[in-house]
């Protein structure tokens, strides 16, 4: 179960709107476990049991939950009343949500069914851009990030990077700018396809990169266990993946 607490500095407004929001994009359970109201000034809570219970039992009622607890400032008192405003109360029916391919930068990008093609930037490829390769070997980062930002003026939805370059340190450069990408929110917002042909440059990657990337890619070159290594840390990292149909003999060609 996914299970959602509330933060000290959240009033009940904003942990109301958290939790509905949740409640519609998760497809399992969601629990709540809210705080005793606001820290006063001497670091205690205020909100008495029947104050917290009337907040619960209206996310209850809207279908919001399946779980229930408490977090900072809540004593026996308070979970005895939870438990007293639940019974008999109907858990949150978990949604059956639309499978599609769920990207994210700073905003979320999904693709589905009825998705129209995804433009994939690929100036940021020092590979395919022989401008933008004369850019991060000189270490114009400003100008580099420019050719970014023009992507996705332009309409990209997805950014590729690739540092593949045989006189680039590529986890070094590969590293610098996606943590550069990351502090410019018009450029952060779409998200970023990892490409490189060495894993060292995808994790380092993986590590500095916000929201859920593609990684560009992985195959079974180097064998099978490799591979689904490589596949491990990519699920672990939350990344989509491309895989290539290789193998230790060549390029597939047969289904």
């Amino acid at each position: 179960p996914i299970s959602f607490g509330f933060n000290c500095a959240l009033g009940p407004k904003d942990m109301r709107q958290h939790v509905e929001e949740l409640a519609h994009l998760a497809d399992t359970h969601v629990s709540a476990h809210p705080n005793a109201g606001l820290p006063n000034a001497f670091g205690e809570y205020d909100e008495t049991p029947a104050d917290m219970v009337n907040h619960l039992r209206e996310w209850a009622q809207s279908g919001f939950l399946n779980i229930v607890g408490g977090c900072c400032g809540t004593t026996p008192d308070h979970i005895r009343a939870f438990a007293e405003a639940m019974d008999g109360m109907p858990p949150r029916a978990v949604p059956e949500i639309e499978r599609k391919l769920r990207l994210s930068g700073l905003e979320a990008f999904n693709v589905g069914a009825d998705a129209l093609f995804v433009n994939v930037g690929e100036r940021t490829n020092v590979t395919g851009s022989r401008a933008f390769a004369k850019m991060i070997l000189e270490s114009r980062f400003d100008d580099a990030l420019a050719v970014a930002r023009q992507q996705v003026e332009n309409g990209a939805q997805v950014i590729d990077v690739n540092m593949d370059e045989g006189l680039l340190d590529a986890v070094h450069a590969m590293t610098t700018f996606l943590k550069l990408i990351a502090a410019e929110p018009d450029i952060a917002r779409v998200p970023v396809m990892i490409d490189s042909s060495k894993w060292e440059v995808i994790e380092a990657g993986l590590k500095c990169v916000s929201g859920k990337p593609i990684v560009n890619s992985i195959s079974m070159k180097e064998g099978e266990e490799p591979f689904l290594e490589q596949a491990r840390k990519c699920m672990d990292y939350g990344a989509a993946v491309l895989v290539m149909a290789f193998d230790e003999k060549g390029q597939g060609d047969s289904k």
